[in-house]
């Protein structure tokens, strides 16, 4: 159904492909120049400089080749709602069973994930083919309560939306939009919101559950679940439904969507797998419950923004024409919230959105963690569902099926079993999001990206710099797992799925060694500078514009790329600041964390990044202030990097002004350095003329200028 007058969808290769193509072939020669270059140097002479400079431009070549991959075939895909009833009607839509995963209730509140839970409730779907379940991997009560409170609400908030047909069914979304746009009754729901939302944050904020909140003796049973020896890492699992379909209904007398919390089982001695684990753990709950065919997941923050969004998905999952080898359709991570010129460079557009385009034009986008429509079978080798899962038609409240799934949330269920290694969501990566789609690709499983007009999801960017290179870092260490297992994308990718799709997984997974060139490139032609010794080919020399081509070129296709799905020069500006932070620090410690985990001196470990934003902190993120504030060493490589440049930039201009250097020789040293002095003006801005709390701690700036004396000793023996 890809053509004709009641098409689905329809797919398109995007204008630039052709110009990607010609430009790769050119860019190619000039790498070849570059190397060639530095081989010539080194039979001149082989020192420790000449061989980082060659190792630092070989890292940048392969990188570059293996982005080459997304340029090749970018896609653009369109759908057709309106066509689907000519497929299917309302009553043979598949089941859809959405998986929501929290774990921490102070770094990721619990009334985000109401929000997320209530906005895919609210789906434009049918109700009896609806079920959504709240995985609380850090097994809190003070979680339960919110979503106890979260079902009540969802009475009144389902009917609102389904009879006015409002497109923001995020209740914190919906009542922060303009109130003139709201439809007859919404005060009182807003009220009725507020007064959930209070209940649940005092809840949060005294850390135990009042009695006078608890509505019924069945609510209070569920709590007494919390004995004295629970902890998050050791209990058994509590599973519990709160909305049943066609038990429970809503004010209008409709029934509503099922609804179901559960907390897996977890033991201090066995290994829970993080995230995968919990995945697993709400598919086989769900394969005992509801069973449905399709398969939504979503970030505890990421909520619902298009309540047709379903039926989006299901013009690809439905299309007869399409390979019967379809596993998932996914969404583009959007972020609200954000502020005016992504200083942290939150969007991610590469990865969002420019890079599964490029995927998709191939064997499709990686699973991105969240947004992503499944078929269930596809975890399953192929079959709907595994024996010893399936369920019958019986109530989900009944005691068969809740001891069937109490059954398979225990702790010690996967024990000999295929799960995480065949079955499910796969085990050995930090970053089970991408690693499952890669396994699942080399299995011969295709994706499909669908990019609306409209986000379908909404989240938020962390807006706290620590945070964001700690995600970043945890990322590192999971990327490097995927890179250097067994099945690495750079062999048995390229050969298993296809060379460009194989080489788009090498690119993710060998991500964090762009560490390398940044740094190489940040620190020692400015310590070379500094030692008045001239490491570039000087301006007139042929050389000198193969340097300046290789730079321009590759900064300039990232900027027409970036600009053309809709970026600004200042956002292009931040995120190529931001590649450069996360290079310096946490692709660094990412690889050195993951150096120590394979020779067994450290367990690296997955961190919840958190969801909550002080009001102060917030202000400052929102005037475009990069968020410093405690003394970390992710830091000490920023400004060791902030200070080099700037004393080599001014030594460069003084050695050109007194005459001490020519010009020729020294110019793309001192541009190079002025290139960096810019990139770190926050840093010195953070440094020195600030005084609010998010400033750079006195204790990393005097750090970084003790480190900076004993570096600039050691280039004068190097130079």
């Amino acid at each position: 159904m890809g053509g004709g007058d009641l098409a689905l969808h329809t797919r398109e290769q995007l204008p630039r492909t052709s110009a990607n193509r010609v430009f790769a072939v050119v860019y190619l020669f000039a790498i070849f120049a570059v190397l060639y270059h530095h081989f010539l140097a080194l039979l001149h002479s082989t020192s420790i400089v000449s061989l980082l400079f060659l190792l630092a431009d070989a890292v940048l070549a392969f990188m570059w080749a293996t982005a080459q991959a997304f340029r090749m075939c970018p896609t653009r895909r369109r759908v057709f709602i309106e066509h689907l009833q000519h497929i299917a009607k309302e009553s043979d839509y598949p089941g859809l069973d959405v998986f929501i995963c929290t774990a921490d209730p102070y770094k990721e509140p619990p009334i985000s994930v109401v929000n997320t839970a209530l906005s895919v409730m609210a789906y434009d779907y049918p109700a009896e083919k609806l079920s959504v379940y709240v995985s609380d991997d850090g097994g809190s009560k003070l979680t339960l309560f919110a979503f106890m409170e979260a079902a009540r609400f969802a009475a009144h908030w389902l009917p609102y939306c389904r009879r006015n047909k409002i497109e923001e069914r995020c209740p914190e979304a919906y009542f922060g939009s303009n109130p003139s746009s709201w439809f007859p009754g919404a005060d009182e729901i807003k009220l009725t919101y507020e007064n959930m939302k209070a209940r649940v944050e005092t809840v949060i904020r005294r850390g135990t559950i009042s009695r006078d909140y608890i509505k019924s003796k069945q609510e209070l049973e569920a709590f007494s679940r919390w004995s004295d020896g629970f902890t998050s890492q050791n209990h058994p699992p509590v599973i519990q439904v709160l909305l049943e379909c066609g038990t429970d209904e809503d004010v209008t007398g409709h029934t509503m969507p099922n609804l179901v919390y559960l907390s897996r089982g977890k033991n201090i001695n066995l290994p829970h797998n993080f995230k995968a684990g919990a995945l697993n753990a709400l598919l086989r709950v769900s394969a005992t419950m509801t069973n449905a065919p399709v398969i939504l997941t979503l970030d505890s923050d990421m909520y619902s923004n298009d309540p047709q969004t379903p039926l989006r998905a299901l013009c690809y999952l439905l299309d007869p024409s399409l390979d019967p080898k379809l596993a998932y359709v996914q969404f583009p991570q959007i972020f609200n919230g954000i502020n005016k010129n992504d200083i942290y460079g939150g969007e991610a557009t590469h990865v969002f959105q420019i890079h599964p385009a490029g995927m998709d034009g191939l064997t499709g986008p990686i699973y991105l963690g969240t947004g992503g429509f499944f078929w269930r079978k596809v975890f399953f080798g192929g079959q709907l569902e595994s024996s010893e899962l399936k369920q019958g038609m019986k109530a989900i409240r009944s005691r068969e099926v809740l001891a069937s799934a109490h059954d398979v949330a225990q702790c010690n269920f996967e024990s000999q079993t295929q799960w995480g290694t065949k079955m499910g969501f796969r085990y050995g990566s930090l970053v089970e999001d991408m690693y499952t789609s890669y396994m699942l690709q080399c299995e011969g499983w295709k994706s499909i990206f669908c990019h609306p007009k409209r986000p379908a999801f909404l989240g938020n960017s962390p807006t706290n710099l620590h945070d964001f290179l700690n995600q970043t870092r945890r990322w590192s260490v999971g990327l490097f797992e995927v890179a250097f297992c067994k099945y690495s994308p750079i062999t048995y990718g390229t050969r298993n799925i296809n060379l460009l799709s194989g080489l788009c997984f090498a690119y993710y997974s060998f991500w964090p060694i762009w560490s390398i060139p940044v740094t190489i490139y940040a620190f020692l032609p400015q310590l070379a500078l500094l030692n008045h010794v001239s490491v570039f080919p000087k301006v007139n020399s042929f050389w000198f514009f193969v340097y300046v081509f290789c730079f321009l070129g590759a900064y300039g296709q990232d900027h027409l790329e970036f600009i053309s799905s809709g970026g600004t020069i200042p956002r292009w500006w931040n995120n190529q600041r931001i590649w450069m932070v996360r290079g310096l620090s946490s692709f660094s410690f990412g690889t050195v964390d993951y150096i120590l985990k394979c020779i067994g001196i450290s367990t690296f470990g997955f961190n919840v990044t958190s969801k909550a934003v002080e009001e102060e902190q917030s202000k400052r993120y929102k005037k475009g202030m990069l968020e410093f504030g405690v003394a970390s060493p992710l830091f000490l490589p920023l400004t060791l990097t902030a200070i080099i440049n700037l004393v080599s930039f001014l030594s460069g201009i003084a050695q050109v002004l007194f005459r001490q250097g020519s010009i020729e020789g020294l110019l793309l040293q001192i541009l190079l350095a002025g290139f960096g002095m810019v990139n770190c003006w926050p840093i010195y801005d953070a440094m020195v003329l600030r005084a609010d709390e998010g400033k750079m701690p006195l204790k990393i700036t005097l750090v970084s200028i003790v480190l900076a004396y004993p570096l600039y000793l050691a280039s004068s023996v190097a130079f």
